[in-house]
């Protein structure tokens, strides 16, 4: 063997024995430092409001804050990007966004296709305009998207947020101190469910009244289960009822209830794969069931 490649072989793993050994030593934190670092990020990620927007973003906030639009239309993508958890005013940065995808999309397609290949004026003409389209519904299907993936995430996470509501108030916390405690929770900290539930707290911290920030927080979110939940906080607080019983059978229904679709998701499985059976699977199979038969029928044919 070369005495060059046995220099090389002994520096790599020099290199890989004291690297090891200060991953080792430096960059590996003691419990005790761990457990201060999850305490200062707290229960959920810190919002990022020192970051600047890059140029890009700029261009796209630009670009969307001269596009007009209706109230009704400001309105709805507000809602709808605040179910989707964006708090920020990304308003015109999500319309520029459809404004660049509408004259991208069709410019990329004349400009490798159309041009180029495309020598039909009616064809060309179709699909640019459709390129155009495709590129401004893209956003709001995203945003449709997101919206729904987190709604779902609220729903699945409410029951047991609803348990450990349950268990602190049981032990003597008032709905603020247990809503406080749940939010603290480490394992629920990247939950769409607290983060909602922090922004409500602070709303009450604010001055805002209980009632206030309870129902806003499910119109916020647009997600029913969350708004049955809310509306029951807000009737225990205001006749006086036993709040622990009421969080416990409001989880037993919610319970019952995702039983109840998990149920109805899975008796629609066999309707929707009617379709690719018909259209894809026994097509496929009679093909290699009956092909040999097929062919052996026509050998015969032709030979009398």
């Amino acid at each position: 063997m070369p005495a060059s490649i046995v220099i090389l072989l002994v520096f790599i793993g020099t290199a890989s024995l004291v690297g090891f050994f200060l991953y080792l030593v430096i960059s590996r934190m003691t419990p005790l430092e761990e457990r201060l670092k999850n305490l200062e990020e707290g229960p959920y990620e810190k919002p990022d409001a020192a970051k600047t927007p890059g140029g890009f973003n700029k261009f796209l906030g630009r670009l969307g804050a001269n596009v007009p639009m209706r109230v009704e239309d400001y309105g709805k993508y507000q809602r709808y990007l605040a179910a989707a958890g964006i708090r920020k005013e990304r308003l015109p940065l999500f319309m520029g966004s459809k404004i660049f995808l509408t004259a991208l999309l069709p410019a990329a397609y004349l400009l490798f296709y159309g041009l180029p290949v495309e020598h039909e004026p009616t064809t060309r003409l179709l699909l640019t305009a459709m390129a155009a389209i495709i590129g401004f519904i893209i956003p709001s299907v995203w945003l449709t998207r997101k919206m729904k993936n987190r709604q779902l995430q609220i729903f699945l996470d409410l029951p047991d947020v609803l348990d450990l509501m349950t268990v602190c108030v049981e032990s003597g916390l008032s709905m603020d101190a247990a809503m406080v405690t749940v939010c603290e929770n480490r394992h629920l900290k990247k939950s769409p469910l607290i983060q909602e539930m922090t922004v409500a707290l602070r709303e009450t911290r604010a001055g805002k009244e209980r009632t206030e920030a309870l129902r806003d927080m499910g119109e916020r979110s647009m997600e029913e289960d969350l708004k049955s939940f809310t509306a029951m906080l807000i009737q225990t607080e205001r006749l006086g009822t036993s709040l622990a019983r009421a969080l416990r059978i409001h989880s037993e229904s919610l319970r019952t209830i995702r039983i109840q679709r998990a149920q109805e998701m899975a008796a629609k499985t066999s309707i929707k794969l009617l379709f690719p059976l018909v259209f894809f699977i026994l097509p496929a199979l009679f093909v290699v069931m009956l092909l040999p038969a097929v062919i052996r029928m026509a050998r015969v044919i032709n030979a009398l």
